[in-house]
């Protein structure tokens, strides 16, 4: 078996190039960085295909803060499409295609022609169900969401229409697609694979006070008005809430409005190497994402022996057990996140022994090549399907 892929960021689609590398099936990568990064990536130049010339200005743009919102996702779905048509022309004669999701619509198409499967790989919940989501949330921090670009919105769903397996990461991503009309047949879960390298428990966590962990973007989709909610209603004389990760723009006005706090410390974007210091410190790691593929996060929390709130919309449930190394709470249930919570801290004797079983789960979870082996098995079994 041969495979061609496509994605025009980075995602989890450089692990899975290696990976597709490792087992001798990659085909060709066309990609939206250039050569440059792809070699340093470790990927082979022969097999790379890059078309940097609309992606890489889009990120100058964002790092220098010059795109709003309507123009990100226009430029987005520019940078996506014209990878997409390049690829579509270009397509060497694989046994499959695998495009990230909003990439693969032309190339997709004429794979298909040339007697290819096409698997469209989508990180996220289905498209349609997120921008239901996102449009109801930005109300609860007085903002309106600007909504998906509707060429985005559109290209996404005759992809899910067109492919001939939708991948997804977890099972909460599974049944949004089945609860928006998508066959569940059509589906094939393969979790991603958690990188534990860089963590483990270094410490342990202070006696005097309960500390609460927050790691990821702080933003409207990643839940931090539920976040916030609990930790306001969890009871300890003596709790901390620690929040790492870059503030949007709409919480950011939104906390100037509805200040936290002096209990909850914001801490910005920490370096890797020293979130194993802060999640080994933590008594827990709370994950209150209305809307996410699967939060890998939450094994690097495990990794340091840290037990994990989180909500069934992390993919939580494809990573941990509910009652055993941590819970999993509904969505936009922040009454459900405090209960949690409280049990921990009020429980010394619980939280050790969640602490316990995190670190063995961890040896369980596998890392980027058990992913590998299971995305070459799946895209295998496609194949012969055909």
């Amino acid at each position: 078996m041969k495979v061609t892929q496509i994605c025009a960021g980075r995602f989890h689609h450089f692990d899975l190039a290696r990976q597709l590398t490792r087992h001798g099936v990659l085909d060709a990568f066309f990609s939206g960085y250039p050569a440059s990064r792809l070699v340093a990536e470790g990927l082979q130049p022969q097999l790379t295909k890059p078309f940097p010339y609309v992606f890489m200005p889009y990120l100058g743009l964002l790092r220098l803060g010059r795109c709003g919102a309507r123009l990100q996702q226009a430029m987005f779905w520019q940078a996506q499409q014209t990878l997409d048509k390049f690829a579509a022309a270009r397509l060497p004669h694989s046994d499959c295609l695998i495009a990230f999701s909003g990439c693969g619509l032309h190339a997709g198409r004429a794979a298909q022609e040339q007697g290819m499967r096409y698997v469209c790989d989508e990180a996220g919940a289905h498209i349609a169900y997120r921008d239901r989501v996102l449009t109801e949330e930005y109300r609860h921090y007085d903002a309106q969401f600007p909504g998906l670009h509707p060429r985005l919105l559109a290209k996404e769903l005759e992809e899910y229409q067109a492919a001939d397996i939708i991948t997804v990461p977890s099972e909460f991503v599974a049944q949004t697609f089945v609860d928006m009309g998508v066959m569940r047949g059509k589906l094939r879960k393969v979790p991603y694979g958690v990188d534990l390298r860089r963590f483990s428990k270094v410490s342990d966590p202070p006696r005097a006070t309960f500390e609460i962990a927050f790691v990821g973007e702080v933003s409207v989709r990643k839940g931090v008005r539920y976040l916030l909610e609990a930790f306001r209603r969890l009871k300890h004389p003596a709790k901390r809430l620690t929040v790492v990760g870059a503030v949007a723009p709409v919480v950011r006005n939104w906390l100037a409005s509805n200040p936290p706090p002096d209990d909850v410390r914001f801490m910005g974007h920490v370096p890797q190497i020293r979130l194993k210091h802060i999640l080994s410190r933590s008594h827990a790691m709370l994950m209150p994402s209305v809307e996410e593929g699967l939060a890998l996060v939450q094994g690097q929390a495990l990794a340091c022996g840290c037990p994990v709130v989180a909500t069934w919309n992390t993919g939580a449930a494809d990573l941990f057990t509910d009652g055993q190394e941590g819970f999993i709470v509904p969505a936009r249930d922040a009454s459900a996140m405090a209960d949690r919570l409280q049990q921990l801290a009020d429980d010394p004797t619980l939280r050790a022994g969640m602490s316990a079983a995190a670190l063995r789960r961890v040896a369980e979870l596998g890392g980027t090549d058990r992913y590998g082996d299971r995305m070459v098995a799946t895209l295998k079994a496609a194949s012969a399907s055909f």
